[in-house]
C-alpha cells in the first residue's frame, strides 16, 4: 500500500475533496469550521494539518499545533525527586521550549487524528507518525513532540509509536457521565442519587440561587469577552498543567459557526459576571469546554458546583447520552456520577540522546489518584 503525506498550514488551503474523502465532518471536532475558529483566533500558535493520501484520496488526517511552553510548567506539578527535576529542567536549559502537539491542545480526548473506515488502521497511523516526523524536521527549534490523547481501545494501533522511539504516558482521565434515557429532567437525575449526593446538588442550587444565569449569543460573547478571558485565566492559574492559553475570540467564531450547538452560559452576581461555562453538543455527546470562575465569590455562592449541576441539566435538555466533563477535579466530578475514561499520550525529544533520558522520565510519570464516588442508588 503506497501512502504519502501532504501538509497544509491553513484550513482554507485544504481541498474540499479531502474532507469529502474522509467523511469525518459529522464529528464537529474534525470539521474545517471548528479547526478554523482556533486557527484564526490564536495567532501565536503555528497550526499544521497532515493528510495521508492513497491513490490521491485522503485516508487519514492529523491536526497539529506548535506551542511554546515553559519547562517548569511541565515539571512543577509532576511527582519526582528534586534530582530528576533538575536533570529534566537542565536538559531543556530551564527555558521555554517549542513543542509540537499532534492533537488539539485545547481539547481533552481523542480528537487529533482521524483514520478512514475500511482502511488498514495500523498502516495509516504509521503514515501519520511519518508525517509528524517530516513536519518536526521542517520546523526549527522544536525540542519535543507529543501525540495525544488516546482511549484504551486505540492502544493496539497507537502503541506502534514506540517503534518511532516514543514513550507512552497515561494522563488524567476524562470524566464521563452516562445519562439514562429515563432522565427527562434534573429532578429525575437527582432522584437516582443517594441521599447525601442529592443534598449536595440541592445545596449548590440553593447557594447559587442569587446568581442570574444567561445563555450568551455571539453578540453577548463579544460584549463580555474581556471579562470571560479574565475569569478563564483564573481557572488556568489554578490548574496543575496547561499547555496554552486560549484566546476567547475563538468562542465568537465557534458561536457564529455552530449556533445553538456551541453553548456559553454566564453567571451574574448583580451586574457583575462571576462565572461562565462553555460546551459543545457533538452528535449525541455534550462536551464541557473551558469554564471561568471568580474565586473570591465561589465559596459563598457555589459558582463551580452550580456550573457542574448545569452541565447535567444541559446534557438532559439536549437529549445527550453522555456528558464529558473533561479532566481535572476528578473526585468532585465523580460525586455527580462521572466515571474516568483513561487516556494515553506519547512523547519524545526530537534528538535521540536526550530522548533516552526523556523516555525514562515519561515512563516514571504517574497521574494523581483520587477517590471515586458512587453517588447513584
Amino acid at each position: 500500500m503506497s501512502l504519502k503525506s501532504e501538509i497544509f498550514k491553513s484550513v482554507d488551503s485544504i481541498p474540499i475533496a479531502y474532507w469529502n474523502n474522509l467523511n469525518c465532518c459529522t464529528n464537529i471536532y474534525y470539521s474545517p469550521e471548528f479547526l478554523k475558529a482556533f486557527e484564526i483566533a490564536n495567532t501565536d500558535i503555528e497550526f499544521n494539518y497532515i493528510f495521508i493520501l492513497k491513490d490521491e484520496q485522503a485516508v487519514a488526517f492529523a491536526n497539529t499545533q506548535i506551542v511554546t511552553i515553559g519547562i517548569e510548567t511541565i515539571t512543577k506539578n509532576i511527582t519526582m525527586s528534586d534530582k530528576v527535576r533538575r536533570i529534566v529542567n537542565n536538559m531543556f536549559c530551564n527555558n521555554h521550549i517549542r513543542v509540537l502537539f499532534c492533537g488539539n491542545v485545547f481539547l481533552s480526548g481523542e480528537y487529533g487524528t482521524f483514520l478512514k473506515d475500511n482502511e488498514d488502521k495500523v498502516e495509516t497511523f504509521k503514515a501519520i507518525a511519518e508525517g509528524v516526523k517530516q513536519l518536526s524536521k521542517s520546523v526549527k527549534k522544536i525540542k519535543a513532540i507529543f501525540i495525544k490523547d488516546f482511549e484504551n481501545t486505540s492502544l493496539s494501533i497507537t502503541n506502534h509509536l514506540e517503534a518511532y522511539d516514543y514513550a507512552a504516558m497515561q494522563v488524567e482521565p476524562n470524566m464521563i457521565i452516562t445519562l439514562k434515557p429515563e432522565w427527562h429532567s434534573f429532578d429525575d437525575y437527582k432522584n437516582a442519587l443517594k441521599s447525601k449526593y442529592r443534598v449536595k446538588a440541592n445545596r449548590a442550587d440553593a447557594k447559587s440561587e442569587i446568581l442570574k444565569a444567561q445563555f450568551f449569543s455571539e453578540e453577548d460573547i463579544q460584549k463580555h469577552k474581556n471579562q470571560l478571558q479574565e475569569l478563564y485565566h483564573n481557572t488556568i492559574d489554578n490548574a496543575d498543567f496547561n499547555a496554552q492559553i486560549l484566546n476567547l475570540d475563538t468562542y465568537v467564531h465557534l458561536k457564529k459557526a455552530f449556533k445553538e450547538k456551541f453553548i456559553v452560559k454566564g453567571y451574574f452576581l448583580e451586574d457583575q459576571l462571576v462565572g461562565f461555562l462553555s460546551a459543545m453538543q457533538n452528535r449525541t455527546h455534550l462536551d464541557a469546554h473551558f469554564i471561568g470562575i471568580d474565586y473570591s465569590n465561589n465559596k459563598e455562592f457555589a459558582i463551580y458546583p452550580r456550573i457542574l449541576n448545569d452541565y447535567v441539566r444541559l446534557g438532559i435538555e439536549t437529549k445527550s447520552d453522555q456528558i464529558n466533563l473533561g479532566r481535572t477535579a476528578s473526585e468532585i466530578k465523580s460525586t455527580l456520577g462521572a466515571e474516568p475514561m483513561a487516556l494515553t499520550c506519547y512523547g519524545r525529544h526530537k534528538q535521540s540522546l536526550p530522548n533516552q533520558v526523556l523516555k525514562q522520565f515519561i515512563k516514571n510519570v504517574h497521574i494523581k489518584s483520587f477517590k471515586q464516588h458512587q453517588p447513584f442508588k
